[in-house]
């Protein structure tokens, strides 16, 4: 049996129009962009060029672009920077952010940079909103609030204008991890009162190891990576070039073909909910699906028994990609903090299915079969 790959909220293929444009780069123009020689100023063309894309679709100015490693990085440097540097010394979250962000804010109040708080969530996982401006009016510290524009494991999505005006009423930074979003949803930064969004090439059939992280321009922070000047003086160290080129194309491809794309996600994601109601009993799913929600995931409660608690490992024998809820822990199996967070049912068994363009009906369909098998 074909494989059937429906783990695309963890990575995405590379699309061969990305690679075609990252080649050049990879053999023959292999300059070092900091090199003064034009074999090394046509790599720090090609890097500014991806630079300018990526605003321009951004709708931000080339200067609030930084390339980063990706997503992780990018959240470590914005809030790190947003405590040491812009004196935040009150971080508001949520208890179901990634864990690029959960780690760093503990981390931070561990080693006693800042208080934290957690802002409660509505039944559905929404954000509760009358908490979150609570908590800000009540802080006697300047805050830091990052919260995630959708998540990653169920797919509820936050209202950043709201949020961001909430911050500004208050004069909060606002820190968004926009990982499942950006190559996903349009953006236009210069009308969203954010401080900080991040990016991760290979969420949208770009190539893993690179991301980026966008700085509004009132905001001044130091360096988190030290050694060198690249990106103007914000990350030392040689530039990740052939991704760099690779993440702008791939957001370029991503939001050329977005309205078709996100219909025909859209579509398969419905369908497969309504295909999973009609075929096994007693299933329910996480989160707001139809509602403010990740168009490409699907969060799926089955009932515990024998069987399903072994459906993650039976799936795979069949050759079909799912998960547990975020691939950064499935290894583990210490089950999920977000599913725990909106839905701590001990009864239930929760797989993620989060789909691409590459997806079709028929897998859909070959899949639902196999669950009524397992199950």
């Amino acid at each position: 049996m074909e494989r059937i790959y429906l783990d695309n909220a963890a990575t995405t293929s590379l699309d061969p129009a990305v690679l075609e444009a990252m080649m050049p780069y990879l053999t023959k123009h292999f300059g070092n962009p900091s090199s003064i020689y034009s074999y090394g100023r046509e790599s720090r063309m090609a890097i500014e060029n991806s630079r300018k894309l990526v605003a321009k679709i951004l709708n931000a100015h080339p200067a609030e672009i930084f390339f980063t490693s990706g997503g992780t990085e990018s959240s470590n440097m914005a809030i790190t920077a947003s405590v040491r540097d812009l004196g935040c010394k009150h971080i508001i979250s949520s208890p179901i952010e990634h864990h690029a962000t959960s780690h760093t804010v503990e981390y931070l109040y561990q080693n006693g940079e800042a208080a934290l708080s957690y802002v409660k969530l509505l039944p559905d996982g929404h954000i509760d909103l009358n908490d979150l401006e609570n908590l800000i009016a009540g802080s006697e510290e300047k805050c830091l609030v990052t919260l995630m524009h959708a998540n990653n494991e169920i797919g509820n999505m936050l209202d950043i204008h709201g949020v961001g005006e909430l911050c500004k009423k208050h004069n909060a930074i606002f820190h968004s991890d926009t990982v499942q979003t950006v190559g996903h949803f349009p953006f236009n930064l210069r009308n969203t009162p954010v401080h900080f969004i991040t990016g991760a090439g290979h969420k949208f059939h770009g190539p893993k190891g690179v991301g980026m992280l966008y700085i509004n321009e009132n905001v001044k922070i130091k360096p988190f990576v030290h050694g060198g000047s690249q990106e103007r003086n914000m990350r030392a160290g040689t530039e990740n070039l052939y991704g760099i080129v690779g993440f702008a194309k791939a957001l370029e491809l991503a939001t050329s073909n977005y309205e078709n794309d996100s219909a025909y996600i859209t579509e398969l994601k419905l369908y497969m909910m309504d295909q999973l109601k009609k075929n096994i009993k007693g299933i329910s799913f996480n989160g707001d699906p139809t509602g403010k929600s990740l168009y490409a995931v699907l969060s799926v409660s089955f009932p515990k028994t024998e069987k399903s608690e072994m459906i993650l490992f039976n799936l795979d024998i069949n050759n079909i990609c799912a998960s547990g809820g975020s691939a950064c822990t499935s290894g583990a199996d210490q089950g999920s903090h977000v599913i725990r967070a909106i839905n701590n049912n001990p009864n239930q068994v929760t797989v993620r299915f989060s789909f691409s363009k590459h997806n079709t009906k028929a897998e859909i369909d070959a899949v639902v079969e196999k669950l009524k098998e397992l199950i």
